[in-house]
């Protein structure tokens, strides 16, 4: 047995590996959320990208908003993890609140807009706008799987 261990951990692996990714769900004090069309498809997110190495999440998230939005923001907490289970990605949301800087455009998102509640359902896909909607509320975080389009569990 422990020479079957041993291999397998030396062996390649056969199993793909998960991609983490972190995002901002930014909350005005007027409670619209800040929110990108982003460039390559045209989809209504939240900002948001994969975590660097050498980062902590919390300041991938910062950095992630500030290059796609113009937003500087501080985190106040987590309010969620969500796993794409179509592309093995793992997404952390922390719930954030604008410090400074000015909404603008980016190679990454083609437009910028501050949503409210209803906007996010009415534009995002329900795998995206739970986000949003679970940093609104208090009993975050939430841990939730999705295809890339819906929601595969609401527990």
């Amino acid at each position: 047995m422990l020479n079957r261990m041993s291999t397998a951990a030396q062996s390649p692996r056969s199993t793909p590996l998960h991609s983490v990714s972190v995002a901002g769900a930014v909350v005005r004090d007027d409670g619209r959320v800040l929110a990108i069309q982003r460039a390559d498809n045209g989809n209504w997110e939240l900002p948001g990208g994969v975590l660097e190495i050498q980062e902590s999440p919390e300041a991938g998230a910062c950095r992630e908003v500030l290059e796609e939005t113009g937003i500087e923001v501080s985190v106040e907490r987590l309010t969620g993890v969500y796993k794409n289970m179509s592309r093995g990605i793992v997404a952390l949301v922390f719930r954030c609140r604008p410090i400074g800087g000015s909404e603008c455009a980016s190679d990454e998102s083609a437009a910028v807009s501050w949503l409210t509640p209803e906007q996010v359902t009415a534009t995002m896909t329900e795998a995206y706008a739970v986000r949003l909607l679970d940093a609104l509320s208090d009993d975050a975080p939430h841990v939730r799987i999705h295809d890339g389009r819906s929601v595969l569990n609401a527990a």
